[in-house]
């Protein structure tokens, strides 16, 4: 949503970093983010399958940081 939003308002996001209140359970997501632009990633972690995230921000040399802190609770 947050590159939707940006793309709205013409910003340039090359290099940006994206941060949410949820963790990226699926690479894909990162993936995406990745090729939209987007450089590192601040997120709370938590998911089964943070791993996967992870690895791919490795493998592509981003920064990812886990903060083990949500904000918004359901």
């Amino acid at each position: 949503m947050a590159i939707e939003k940006a793309k709205q308002f013409k910003a340039d996001i090359k290099g940006a970093v994206l941060a949410s209140d949820a963790f990226f359970p699926f690479s894909d997501s990162v993936q995406i983010a990745h090729t939209a632009g987007i450089s590192a990633f601040i997120q709370p972690g938590g998911s089964v399958r943070d791993k996967d995230s992870i690895e791919y921000c490795r493998q592509h040399k981003l920064a990812m940081v886990l903060t083990g802190m949500r904000h918004f609770k359901h």
